[in-house]
């Protein structure tokens, strides 16, 4: 079976026994050997749902004193949880399914986490091996299904294989470029009789991700750093994942370098810290988009050149050359050809590089950035992020959100689901650390925020957790708030309830001539059921209530900070707040699908004035 490396993360050393030493071969089944090797390498959560296949281990994992398993209501729930986890934590997020609909339920969060590059371990029941290709009840073949969206996968149908394939996938999963795999065991594998021993060995040939940088590429992209007028550092979420941060406000202070940072890249850098000039892309900051395009040096650090940060991409950074820095070499020259391809950890390029621009202005060699600073002092002065407020007096959702930031304790952790209210916590929530927001970055998964969150909060229950959701995506995922009641995971989720499926209906107002073709979602076709007209449906209070949650509805914004305070001040359950907000409320800056980040718009028919005849 093939296997890739592939890019942006922290090298972590693989597992190791806990005891020091190898330990005595212990009589087990294949299912005590899996829950075993689960404790070896660490994992202390496991979300999932037991099935037919999957049932073997189950048993023992009833009596393990180190894994905690929380049942969820539905797979996709264990996988997106167990990125939340992830994604909070740092760890490697585990989650198990049984064989057939299980399995393939979890085909959604594992491209989720492939795409975010996540490290995940996704366990999989699968029919016995004699069965496997028969179509026996519940099978899928769930290796074959998910092999494009696996950093690697394994079909087990050995039980003393079992303890060298746990290991391996925790390694994998956690180093070079994190991503998800799979470890798909046969039930009679499970069923079996074996021996387990710790630590295994492990055997991954060809699998040598490269985490220290070239010394020469290093000293070549910071020459262009210091003879550089208008550079950039473009930073992206493998700098959270490297665990970088502290490197990258060095070398941004060290340098005076304005930074972006991208939607997976939020609180790498502070929100607040002067050299910030906001998040770019399809709805990035104008100071950051713009920044970019007027760059003649663009210095990526974890990032891949996204489409929805380069716009149309013949026209994107047209002056700039580029140093493009990632552990997985297949993103270097993908989309945007790279002057200086740097392949290395973050972190340790980093590191690297602020020695390197040290050296360079011991000799004399400084970057003098004042010109292009004036320019963007006043793109970010001109063009701030802001909203207006509804002439009807409704709740604005940019200030609920925005509220919900100001009013949240130190170090809240934010997952957000996909659409409008996404950007809008991405926009007016303040970042200030890493791991302390959480979104579907690369796939934009709808029912992302709800599992997440509650992922996020099991790994870290002595942070506050918000979920900032749309009323689309809650009514995907929200059973999950059962297993948050029952469990004792009190996150609180605020949904942005404009009743419709809201960046859809944007999209429908600006180019489709505002034909909303079922985008509407508190109501249906007025003559399909007349007696719903002026009902909520569904009620989404008494609908969180019914899973045990506290619940409040909030429509007055002189309401707004007592029902936000009333939320933060109930920590014993899950708490859902509905915002009733204005349903025309829209995302600006926008930069239209296909189109170059030159025609950005700062609002609705309001295009900026970059003065370009001064600028070039």
């Amino acid at each position: 079976m093939p296997m890739t490396e592939q890019a942006t993360g922290a090298h972590h050393p693989q597992p190791r026994p806990r005891s020091g030493g190898q330990s005595a071969p212990e009589h087990v089944t294949g299912a005590q050997s899996l829950i075993r090797s689960l404790e070896e390498v660490g994992a202390d959560t496991v979300f999932g749902i037991p099935g037919g296949a999957i049932l073997p281990a189950y048993d023992p994992l009833m009596d393990s004193g180190k894994v905690r398993h929380v049942l969820v209501r539905h797979e996709q729930g264990a996988g997106h949880a167990a990125t939340g986890y992830a994604q909070a934590t740092g760890r490697v997020g585990v989650c198990m399914a049984t064989s057939g609909p299980g399995a393939t339920n979890l085909v959604t969060p594992i491209a989720d986490a492939h795409m975010d590059s996540v490290p995940l371990v996704a366990i999989t029941g699968q029919v016995a091996s004699k069965a496997i290709g028969t179509d026996a009840f519940q099978e899928a073949d769930i290796v074959g299904i998910t092999m494009p969206i696996t950093k690697h996968n394994f079909l087990v149908t050995k039980a003393e294989d079992i303890p060298q394939v746990i290991a391996q996938a925790f390694h994998i999963a956690s180093t070079g470029r994190p991503g998800p795999v799979l470890v798909d065991i046969a039930k009679d594998a499970l069923q079996a009789k074996t021996t387990f021993s710790w630590p295994p060995t492990m055997d991954l040939p060809g699998y040598r991700p490269v985490t220290k940088p070239h010394a020469k590429q290093i000293r070549e992209a910071a020459k262009l750093i210091t003879s550089a007028k208008r550079p950039v550092l473009y930073v992206g979420g493998g700098v959270i994942k490297a665990k970088a941060t502290a490197e990258l406000k060095v070398l941004a202070e060290l340098t005076g370098a304005p930074v972006t940072t991208t939607l997976m890249a939020l609180g790498a850098f502070p929100d607040s810290h002067p050299l910030h000039v906001g998040m770019p892309g399809m709805h990035g900051a104008v100071s950051a988009v713009t920044a970019l395009q007027k760059a003649d040096l663009i210095v990526a650090l974890g990032a891949r050149f996204d489409d929805r940060v380069t716009g149309k991409l013949d026209s994107f950074a047209p002056f700039a050359k580029i140093v493009h820095a990632d552990i997985d070499p297949a993103e270097i020259g993908k989309n945007r050809e790279a002057d200086v391809p740097i392949v290395g950890d973050a972190r340790e390029v980093i590191a690297d590089l602020i020695q390197a621009v040290q050296k360079e202005h011991s000799e004399g060699n400084r970057g003098d950035y004042t010109a292009w600073w004036k320019d963007l002092s006043r793109w970010r002065d001109t063009y701030p992020l802001g909203y207006d407020q509804p002439e009807d007096g409704s709740l604005s959702p940019q200030q609920v959100i925005e509220r919900i930031g100001r009013l949240a304790p130190e170090g809240t952790i934010f997952a957000a689901g996909v659409g409008q209210h996404q950007m809008w916590a991405a926009h007016f929530i303040q970042y200030e650390k890493p791991a302390t927001w959480l979104n579907s970055g690369g796939a934009g998964t709808m029912g992302y925020a709800v599992p997440a969150a509650m992922g996020a909060k099991a790994g870290a229950p002595g942070q506050a957790v918000w979920a900032i959701d749309g009323d689309g995506c809650f009514q995907m995922t929200n059973q999950e708030l059962t297993t948050c009641a029952l469990n004792n995971i009190p996150i609180k989720v605020a949904v942005i309830n404009n009743g419709a499926l809201g960046m859809v209906r944007q999209w429908q107002t600006l180019f489709y001539n505002q034909r909303y073709s079922n985008t509407v979602l508190h109501s249906g076709p007025d003559d399909v059921n007349p007696q719903a007209r002026g009902t909520r449906v569904p009620d989404f209070v008494k609908l969180s209530e019914a899973m045990g949650c506290y619940a409040i509805r909030c429509e007055d914004p002189a309401d707004l900070d007592k029902v936000i305070e009333e939320a933060n001040s109930i920590n014993d359950r899950p708490v859902v707040v509905d915002f009733i907000v204005h349903e025309d409320a829209m995302v600006w800056p926008m930069v239209a699908a296909g189109t170059s980040n030159d025609e950005i718009m700062a609002a609705r028919d309001v295009r900026p004035d970059f003065g370009d005849s001064e600028d070039d």
